[in-house]
């Protein structure tokens, strides 16, 4: 039986450390894509630092994390660093089987006969889940190699999650790379000057003069944005489910999440995730997914919590109009962590189709998810809003409400379940999207701003990113 040659190997090595022979020898395909913002968010993490760690990129499939790694790489070697002194490596090409990370560190030094125990390196490891037991192996490589700055990434980021968080402490960082931003998706398209961004200190201002234009855009985002590959596909646009839903959610419901959990019935769990895919901000409880579904309340309660640590949906917990959390979280929202997924399993959406506004509502809160801060949503006997943020005193800060309609700048009252909570609980300010018009109210001490949805969403995306 054949085996795999050390020329071979080394082969496979030199083909993809290309900068080792040019430091201008970046493949094409990456050198000519637009690095994401959060490129910059990740290089202090990674240049060099007294604190000896490894950095984590995790992510869901297919945001760009293989991109953004080779455009870390570019801006070392811009910045002065040594091109023989970056080394990247893809652990699941199936030349390196049964390498542990000892052994590519090794093929490095042999590669450009630098001397790694002295000087300072950068060493890249994509794929690292196909590794077993790569935390251990990681670990113990940050310790030996101090001169040595390690990034893995992994495509399976519950596994990765886990994993980092207990045998990482200490020596690991954890780095996620969301889908794109409404921000980004315009940016990376090259068309990001149709919103005008005021700067002032902290608080920028957004406008636009051509807003149907704006929301074309933001409806091609709602169908087929969150993917970097995919804004740039007519192919893939124009027939999603063999790109999302068979290369990514496919991988991660028959994969990733049935190897990391021991899943044992895969039909069971595609089934849940479709039912809230396509009721995606909609109000769900666990009894009612238990009676339809005929699956015990636990085991959808562990398959939430699957589905929401694979970065495919989150869930947000109900409030009542006095802001007070439920002791027993009965009912609660869904929401697809990336709004393009439903388009993937079911058809593309038009601006005038029923579920857009489901899916504005969706697409706003996969922005707010890039924040990390916690947000509920409220639900009393005679009324509900959609969005209640609320202080650390757990006393409401701002809320919105979110609507695909020009109806409520002239007919501002009918949104009484909003003046409601924010006369009682004495909110200063809230907001309300629409379709296409702005405007203002104040009632009472509360100030209400309308604004188009795609505009709000843009400059949420913008922000999030900045504060970073």
């Amino acid at each position: 039986m054949k085996t795999i040659s050390t020329e071979q190997i080394a082969e496979r090595v030199k083909r993809e450390n290309p900068w080792w022979e040019d430091p201008k020898g970046m493949p094409a395909f990456y050198s000519q894509m637009t690095p994401r913002p959060y490129l910059n968010l990740l290089v202090p993490l990674v240049e060099p630092s007294s604190v000896r760690r490894a950095v984590v990129l995790m992510g869901p499939r297919r945001v760009g994390k293989t991109v953004m790694i080779h455009h870390m790489i570019q801006r070392l070697v811009d910045s002065g660093v040594s091109n023989k002194k970056i080394a990247y490596f893809s652990v699941d090409n199936p030349v390196y089987n049964d390498f542990s990370l000892e052994d590519f560190l090794r093929y490095f030094k042999d590669s450009v006969d630098v001397n790694i125990d002295a000087e300072k390196c950068y060493v890249f490891f994509d794929e690292i889940q196909y590794l077993k037991n790569w935390e251990q192996h990681l670990k113990s490589l940050v310790d030996s190699y101090p001169t040595v700055q390690f990034l893995v990434s992994g495509s399976a980021a519950a596994a990765l999650k886990l994993k980092s968080t207990e045998s990482g402490a200490g020596r690991f960082t954890d780095f996620l790379l969301p889908p794109l931003t409404f921000y980004e998706y315009l940016d990376l398209l090259g068309v990001s000057d149709i919103v005008d961004i005021e700067e002032q200190d902290y608080t920028p201002k957004f406008s636009t003069e051509d807003i149907m234009n704006l929301n074309n855009h933001f409806v091609e985002y709602i169908n087929f944005g969150g993917y970097p590959e995919a804004i740039f596909a007519g192919d893939i646009q124009s027939d999603p489910k063999r790109f999302i839903k068979n290369d990514i959610i496919d991988k991660v419901l028959l994969r990733d999440l049935p190897s990391l959990y021991g899943i044992r019935d895969v039909q069971e769990l595609n089934s849940l995730f479709t039912t809230l895919a396509f009721n995606t901000a909609g109000e769900v409880s666990l009894s009612e997914l238990s009676r339809s579904s005929g699956v015990a309340k636990n085991t959808i309660k562990k398959y939430i919590e699957y589905l929401e640590a694979a970065f495919l949906i989150r869930t947000v917990h109900r409030v009542d109009n006095n802001a007070k959390r439920f002791k027993r979280a009965n009912t609660f929202k869904i929401y697809l962590a990336i709004p393009s997924i439903r388009s993937a399993l079911f058809y593309p959406v038009r601006s005038e189709s029923e579920e857009m506004g489901a899916l504005v509502e969706t697409a706003i809160f996969s922005q707010w998810f890039h924040a990390e801060i916690p947000l509920f949503y409220a639900r009393w006997r005679s009324g509900e809003v959609d969005i209640v943020h609320l202080n650390n005193h757990q006393k409401i800060a701002s809320c919105a409400e979110i609507k695909w309609s020009d109806r409520y700048l002239n007919k501002f009252r009918e949104l009484t379940a909003l003046i409601d909570l924010c006369n009682r609980q004495k909110v200063l300010y809230a907001l309300v999207t629409s379709k296409t018009v702005s405007g203002s109210y104040n009632i009472g001490k509360t100030q209400f701003d309308i604004t188009p949805a795609s505009l709000y969403c843009f400059g949420l995306g913008y922000n999030i990113i900045r504060r970073k």
